[in-house]
């Protein structure tokens, strides 16, 4: 079988452990494959796994996130066609976030690169929405940033209070919050 076969459990080990808690012996339980295997299909050992899960995260993500910013549509309803998008790859606030994990322990030296830039495209797609819009170029790449930090805020505080309800209500006015004209904005 291709390697690509084991990316959604590799993907469910990855965000239930992390990278240094996920040792090769749940990853061979995980997999099904034994440490000879693994190593036949990721010769680069859990490092190249961990790449592998980015891979297909970043494909996902220009097809399914990217795009739907990028669509047809006014900027509000493409907002909330990325809102659903995010909300199916994290199951509503039930599964916490494979690139905020990444950036803690051991794997920060390893993707911290590959996660940053996966959050600044992110940031830069939700602010060029919000420039057709009508904000200016500043607000629209600050409240990109707030766009982010909200749902991964909401992903760590629902992992933490083991109830999604705390995702599910920022997905639920993140558009319309993104959207809201600049005088409504408080300036610090």
């Amino acid at each position: 079988m291709p390697k690509e076969t084991y990316i959604p459990d590799l993907l469910r080990l990855f965000r239930q452990y992390g990278y240094d808690g996920a040792t090769l012996a749940k990853i061979s339980e995980a997999t099904g494959l034994g440490k000879a295997s693994l190593y036949h299909h990721f010769p680069g050992g859990k490092d190249e796994m961990v790449a592998t899960v980015l891979d297909y995260l970043e494909r996902w993500m220009d097809e399914n996130i990217l795009q739907a910013l990028k669509g047809t549509g006014d900027p509000l309803s493409r907002l909330q066609q990325m809102g659903d998008r995010v909300s199916e790859v994290y199951e509503g606030g039930k599964q916490p976030c494979l690139s905020a994990i990444l950036l803690l322990g051991s794997a920060r030296d390893v993707f911290h690169d590959r996660v940053q830039s996966l959050y600044q495209v992110w940031i830069e797609a939700i602010a060029t929405v919000l420039i057709e819009a009508g904000l200016n170029k500043t607000v629209a790449r600050q409240r990109g940033e707030d766009a982010v930090i909200a749902i991964q805020g909401a992903l760590i505080l629902s992992q933490g209070l083991n109830n999604p309800a705390p995702f599910q209500r920022v997905m639920q006015q993140l558009s319309r919050t993104l959207c809201e004209n600049e005088s409504s904005v408080v300036s610090g």
